[in-house]
């Protein structure tokens, strides 16, 4: 189970690596608003 967990490790350290590569250090996807449809026909006069 060790060897296994090894393994997941160092691929998870290789694919940060990759990625801050390709996109640089630190890349977070930019937080986007979701508009939510509110269904609240009192509103409406």
């Amino acid at each position: 189970m060790d060897y296994i967990e090894k393994v997941l490790e160092k691929l998870k350290e290789l694919t940060r690596r990759l990625i801050e590569a390709l996109l640089g250090p630190d890349a977070q996807p930019e937080m986007e608003p979701i508009p939510v449809p509110v269904n609240d026909p009192q509103r409406r006069r």
